[in-house]
């Protein structure tokens, strides 16, 4: 089979990448993380570690952490959720420009943890926000919250960042 590419000069061919504008999206989108953090508690500890020089959480693109929710993409929840405080979640939540994730960390984050049973107390944020991902612990270790943002990236690498034409511009329909 003949070379595609046969008809461009060499040197052109060197500094040419072909690529589609939902890997390039994505790429920018996993690579420059800016989280904000949602009532740590007990995680705190834990975060705090993530940040520092040990774990390194900047070499992942998160190295920042934002105070407002209108600077975020990424909410990380962790500690209790009491139902008086769930619509102060939603509130932050819906702030956050698209597009957004969440990661709930810790017991308590993912399923409410020792309180589960408490009647003031929701049993994991995803009943109030979509979670993305999980990371289960008492409180998780460092490796667990960077192995989840790891998987975050990969969820977010296989993002449409793009929608799809309508089928009738995809059939050369135009009306």
């Amino acid at each position: 089979m003949a070379d595609p590419d046969a008809w461009l000069d060499e040197e052109l061919k060197r500094n040419i990448v072909l690529t589609s504008v939902d890997t390039v999206l994505n790429w920018a989108r996993r690579s420059s993380i800016w989280p904000a953090i949602c009532f740590p508690a007990c995680c705190a500890a834990e975060l705090m570690a993530v940040e520092g020089p040990r774990f390194d959480l900047s070499r992942f693109g998160m190295e920042i952490l934002r105070a407002s929710p209108r600077q975020a993409d990424l909410m990380i929840t962790a500690g209790t959720l009491t139902w008086k405080m769930a619509p102060s979640v939603r509130r932050i939540y819906d702030q956050m420009p698209e597009p957004k994730w969440v990661i709930a960390m810790g017991a308590c984050g993912v399923s409410g943890g020792i309180f589960r049973s408490s009647y003031a107390v929701v049993p994991g944020y995803n009943k109030i926000v979509p979670v993305d991902v999980y990371v289960p612990g008492c409180p998780p270790r460092p490796e667990a919250l960077i192995y989840g943002i790891q998987m975050l990236q990969k969820k977010i690498a296989k993002m449409k960042a793009v929608p799809d034409l309508p089928e009738m511009l995809r059939k050369g329909d135009r009306a």
